[in-house]
């Protein structure tokens, strides 16, 4: 419960165009990965990388800590393989 306090609080001293890429990508990542685009492989690839850009983006916010920054990181890289992943599939 500390971490989630730690992390609202670290997102509320953020610069507005951070908290806006922040939101904007995890609504993006939510909204394409729903059901109603599921039919939809590009949909998903969308959702896969909005997620890696909101990985990208804490792990380096977090770089102090590397232990969670290298987390972050591999969140983004497993998100950036998934999304051409699902592209390369759907192409064949």
């Amino acid at each position: 419960m500390q971490w989630i306090k730690f992390m609202y609080r670290q997102f509320l001293r953020e610069p507005l165009w951070f908290k806006i890429l922040i939101s904007t990508s995890l609504l993006l990542s939510i909204l394409f990965s729903s059901s109603i685009f599921s039919d939809n492989p590009f949909y998903q690839s969308i959702a896969k990388l909005a997620a890696a850009i909101f990985f990208c983006a804490y792990g380096i916010k977090m770089r102090r800590n590397l232990q969670t920054s290298v987390i972050f990181f591999a969140l983004a890289v497993l998100c950036i393989y998934l999304a051409w992943h699902i592209l390369q599939n759907s192409w064949i």
